[in-house]
């Protein structure tokens, strides 16, 4: 079990950015995948982003495709999610996830087993 602590959250103008950052607990972190949902009200949770374990492979919801950008630090056991370019439709909570396993990619919740407890975003129009 990875433990995460989500970071950076909160309240931007519409065309705004900000920097959500997730740090790890695990000595293996360089071993998991790592990702990011997130979840408006009366939504289910959805994709927003993915990285290896390596950092050499991405992936991103087409919602988010080209505005979001996600890396990752494995000598700092901590993940990044640069958002810009920000639209009220993003605002959500936004939940950081560990894979269920090293070595174990997904963009599914189920591909998940390590979650944190969640950052506000909040886009103003």
């Amino acid at each position: 079990q990875v433990q995460l602590v989500e970071s950076g959250g909160g309240l931007v103008q519409a065309g705004g950015s900000l920097r959500l950052s997730c740090a790890a607990s695990a000595r293996t972190f360089s071993s998991y995948g790592m990702g990011w949902f997130r979840q408006a009200p009366g939504k289910e949770r959805e994709f927003v982003a993915a990285i290896r374990w390596s950092g050499g492979f991405t992936s991103y919801a087409d919602s988010v495709r080209g505005r979001f950008i996600l890396s990752r630090d494995n000598a700092k056991n901590t993940v990044y999610l640069q958002m810009n370019n920000l639209k009220p439709e993003d605002t959500a909570v936004y939940y950081c996830a560990a894979t269920r396993g090293p070595y174990y990619s997904g963009t599914s919740p189920a591909d998940f087993g390590s979650w944190g407890q969640g950052t506000q975003v909040t886009v103003s129009s």
